[in-house]
C-alpha cells in the first residue's frame, strides 16, 4: 500500500469511526411519564445517571398518568414510568405495555391554609375531605386523570358522599404544579404528591395539615411500551432504562435525590 493509499484509507476509517460514534451519541428514547416525577426535579438528578451509563438519551414528555398512558398506547412513547397501579396493570393486561416494574414510592399529602379554615388537620384524609365538604372549603381538582387525580378520587369516594364536595370544590385540568400556584395563590386545599411540594417555592400560606394515613401511600411503575403492538418501540433502549432504573445502581440514584436534607422517593423495586 503506497503512502498516499494508506493516508485514504485512515481517512476513511475514522471518518467511519467519527460517523459510528455520534450515532451512539444520538441514541435515545421518549418517556411518557408524570408531572411529578418531573416538577419534583427528580429526572435532573436521575437521567444524566442513566446517560453516563449507557450513552442514551431520555426525552421526557410529562404529562397526567391517564395522558402518558394514552400516549403510550398510540405508540409515541417506548417507555412509561407513571403512579397509578391500577391502571398501570390494565395497560400490560391489554397488551399495549411489557412487563410493569415496582420502581419507588412516597406518599401523598393533604395540603392547604396554615390556618386550616375547615379543621383538616390530622392522619384521616377521609375525615379530612368529609369536613372540607361539610365547610365548603376551596379545593382545588387536578382534574386530569393522573395518578393523583385518581388518589383523589378514591379518597372522595371512601367519603360515601364523592357527588357532595362542598361548592368551593374547583377542577384545573393542570399538572401539579400549576395546580399547586393556582392553590397557593387561593388560599385552597389541594392534595399533591410529596415530592412536587417539597420542590415548590412558591407556598404562599401553605402547609402539610394531613400525612401518615396508609392510604396516601404513592406507588411508581415502569414498563416498556410492547412492540408487537407498534413496531417502531425502541424496546432494546427502553429495556436498558428499565433494567436500570431497578438496578442497584438506579435505586441507589433515587435515594440520593433529596430537597433540605429530606428523602422525595423511596425505592423498592423487586417488592
Amino acid at each position: 500500500m503506497n503512502p498516499s493509499t494508506s493516508r485514504l484509507f485512515k481517512a476513511a476509517a475514522g471518518a467511519v469511526l467519527a460517523m459510528a460514534s455520534l450515532a451512539a451519541s444520538a441514541q435515545s428514547i421518549v418517556m411518557a411519564s408524570t408531572t411529578s416525577t418531573e416538577q419534583s426535579g427528580l429526572f435532573t438528578h436521575l437521567l444524566p445517571e442513566f446517560k453516563k451509563a449507557t450513552g442514551i438519551d431520555v426525552k421526557v414528555v410529562a404529562l397526567g398518568t391517564g395522558q402518558a398512558l394514552d400516549m403510550a398506547r398510540r405508540g409515541d412513547a417506548d417507555v412509561v414510568f407513571v403512579h397509578d397501579t391500577a391502571a398501570e396493570e390494565k395497560f400490560v393486561a391489554d397488551g399495549f405495555g411489557l412487563k410493569r416494574q415496582s420502581v419507588m414510592y412516597n406518599d401523598f399529602v393533604l395540603i392547604g391554609p396554615k390556618a386550616d379554615p375547615a379543621a383538616t388537620r390530622g392522619k384521616d384524609i377521609v375525615e379530612a375531605l368529609k369536613k372540607l365538604a361539610a365547610a365548603n372549603g376551596a379545593f382545588i381538582s387536578r382534574g386530569d386523570k393522573s395518578g393523583t387525580h385518581a388518589a383523589e378520587l378514591r379518597f372522595w369516594n371512601q367519603t360515601g358522599a364523592a357527588d357532595r364536595r362542598g361548592s368551593g370544590y374547583r377542577e384545573c385540568g393542570c399538572g401539579m404544579g400549576p395546580a399547586l400556584n393556582i392553590a397557593a395563590s387561593s388560599g385552597a386545599y389541594i392534595l399533591s404528591d410529596r415530592g412536587t411540594w417539597l420542590n415548590f417555592k412558591n407556598r404562599a400560606d401553605l402547609a402539610v395539615l394531613v400525612e401518615g394515613d396508609k392510604r396516601l401511600f404513592n406507588q411508581y411503575g415502569v414498563m416498556v411500551v410492547n412492540p408487537a403492538r407498534h413496531p417502531q418501540v425502541k424496546q432494546a433502549d427502553a429495556q436498558k432504562f428499565v433494567d436500570w432504573v431497578v438496578s442497584p445502581a438506579g435505586q441507589a440514584t433515587i435515594a440520593a435525590y433529596k430537597i433540605g436534607g429530606e428523602q422525595l422517593f423511596f425505592p423498592n423495586a423487586g417488592q
